[in-house]
């Protein structure tokens, strides 16, 4: 598993260049498509039930199942990315666009505004979505996809905006980047009372969002 950055040609201000949005980079799973894979199933299989239990109590706000990986001897490693690859392979075979991704899309083609994905799926997964344009590491929440990103369409990162549905790897490193940041929620998973200060949207209403500020000037701050 790797993290692949592909691209066809509640909002953080950032500063930018020429005062517009000119790219914006979405996650893939639970943002462009609809999530099926069972990830907890995923990272018993991967762990095993004995450390899934102790490193899931360890990190209560969710397991970096890649970060564990990369200390594994490389035998290891093959192994749990053969599992890994399973679990997406079926997912993929069950692949569903999320509803109203197309017509977001459509919109930021109309504006001319470039579109790009940044996904930690295994490339067989990533294919069946859209063409490879690269490969990187280390992982999100780390910047460095989307500034890869914004330095290949040359653009200021203040003139991006990163979509998805994960707070710590998604919204974290469109942050650290120095980007917009939109974060995703069509199931639900923001509404307990310890998320009562992220502000939360559907991609019907990101696509709304997005039409206002590029309704607007943005304003560097």
């Amino acid at each position: 598993m790797a993290t692949f950055v592909t691209s066809s040609a509640a909002i953080r201000p950032a500063a930018t260049t020429n005062g517009r949005l000119r790219g914006v980079v979405f996650d893939m799973d639970g943002t462009l498509t609809v999530p099926v894979i069972d990830f907890q199933a995923m990272y018993r299989a991967v762990l095993g039930k004995e450390e899934y239990v102790k490193i899931k109590s360890e990190n209560p706000s969710g397991i970096d199942i890649l970060h564990h990986i990369e200390t594994w001897s490389p035998d290891k490693q093959k192994q749990a990315y053969q599992i890994i690859a399973d679990f997406e392979k079926q997912g993929s075979d069950r692949l569903q666009i999320m509803p109203g991704a197309s017509e977001l899309c459509e919109f930021l083609d109309s504006r001319n505004i470039k579109r790009g994905l940044i996904t930690r799926n295994v490339k067989e997964a990533v294919d069946l979505f859209h063409l490879r344009f690269g490969e990187f590491r280390p992982y999100k929440p780390d910047p460095a996809p989307l500034l890869h990103i914004c330095s290949n369409w040359g653009v200021q990162p203040g003139e991006v905006m990163m979509i998805g549905d994960s707070l710590k790897d998604d919204v974290a490193c469109g942050k650290r980047a120095g980007a917009f940041t939109c974060l995703l929620d069509e199931t639900g998973r923001y509404n307990s009372p310890e998320y009562q200060n992220v502000n939360s949207n559907q991609i019907t209403k990101c696509l709304l969002l997005l039409k206002f500020v590029c309704s607007c000037k943005i304003i560097s701050t």
